[in-house]
């Protein structure tokens, strides 16, 4: 079977369009995949180093502020397509699987054009506007929340999978990744992050963790910043001269599966794939949901952790800093809590995601 693979700009897209290659690999080792997106810089770094030949089409995001835009939009997208088919025709693949986004729609295009299964992956409970656009176009759409049918016509089509999780996240030992990473064993590791790209109010949080634990004796403080903020938050703090052995600071978590196994506490926003990743590893989590995502998807993605008692929420406003480090003392103060939070942030793990994707496809691509 020969497959090609879309979905990009982020790592909540890309790193779910991995997990499901990893799959047809695992179970399929004569399968043939590429992966196709827009050349972005994060693409460039992780798609290659994961394995997958990367090929670039253009691509452009939907603008519908004003008829001008909207026009530059069609337009780069049909040049896309264009691009997309000229690789497609090459590789003749037999199936396309996108995690959406809009670098994803000029390959979709193409590949039902050449007459390619299509495939998608919806990863929020609101789907987004290219997976909803793109869905006429498929033979299935995977939920990675079952709350996103709703918002999809053909229902018919429709299968609730969950999110698909890298193996690399599963069955992970958290003694071993501590002395890998060189963490000592006994430590409270609390990790902030905010996505590939950050967000100002998840690294407000980890200033003032870092901060609050600076130097102090059993805590270490993992704190990924995000690409858009790095640079200032870097050149302030070594203006100051802070930099504590034990406080971590990086731009983009890349060897997260570590990093959230090594962790005792993950605080973060609470996109589909952050949250999936998390309870893959079965770790305590504070999730902040973003306020400015449409429908609250975040909150509802959280809730589904935090309902079953593997997460606090806390929602963004003037206190959320001071919520959550109200939060950590608690748990410092009870280490058991944590490990109880541990068991059930894992038993809602989307363990059976990627099985579910290549049997599905397995079944109805012909």
């Amino acid at each position: 079977m020969r497959i090609v693979l879309t979905g990009g700009a982020t790592g909540g897209h890309i790193y779910p369009a991995l997990a499901i290659g990893d799959a047809f690999r695992k179970k399929d080792p004569g399968c043939e995949i590429i992966y196709i997106a827009s050349g972005k810089q994060l693409e460039k770094e992780i798609i290659p180093d994961h394995g997958y030949e990367l090929f670039q089409v253009k691509t452009v995001p939907l603008d519908r502020r004003n008829i001008i835009k909207l026009a530059g939009t069609v337009q780069g997208t049909m040049q896309g397509r264009n691009q997309a088919m000229k690789i497609i025709k090459k590789f003749r693949p037999d199936v396309i699987i996108s995690t959406g986004s809009y670098v994803s729609v000029p390959v979709v295009l193409a590949g039902h054009s050449f007459g390619a299964s299509v495939y998608l992956h919806e990863q929020n409970g609101f789907p987004g506007v290219s997976n909803r656009f793109l869905s006429r176009f498929s033979k299935r759409v995977f939920l990675g929340f079952d709350t996103a049918r709703e918002y999809f016509p053909n229902k018919s089509r429709l299968v609730y999978s969950g999110n698909p999780v890298r193996d690399e996240f599963r069955g992970r030992d958290r003694a071993a990744d501590r002395e890998a990473l060189d963490i000592p064993q006994d430590d409270l590791v609390i990790m902030v992050f905010g996505g590939s790209l950050g967000s100002e109010m998840t690294n407000t949080i980890g200033e003032a963790v870092a901060r609050k634990y600076a130097g102090k004796p059993g805590y270490t403080v993992i704190w990924g910043t995000g690409s858009m903020y790095y640079d200032e938050i870097r050149e302030r703090l070594d203006s100051e001269g802070f930099a504590p052995s034990n406080v971590r600071i990086s731009a983009f978590i890349r060897n997260m599966p570590e990093m959230l196994s090594a962790a005792d506490i993950s605080v973060s926003r609470s996109g589909a794939l952050s949250t999936a990743e998390t309870t893959m590893v079965g770790r305590a989590a504070i999730f902040v949901p973003s306020p400015n995502v449409t429908a609250d998807h975040q909150y509802y993605n959280a809730k589904a952790v935090a309902d079953n008692g593997g997460a606090f929420i806390v929602r963004e406003s003037e206190r959320t800093t001071e919520e959550v480090e109200s939060i950590l003392e608690t748990l410092d103060g009870d280490r058991e809590q944590i490990r109880r939070m541990e068991t059930l942030s894992r038993s809602v793990a989307p363990v059976d995601a990627t099985d579910i994707i290549y049997n599905t496809v397995l079944e109805t691509c012909r």
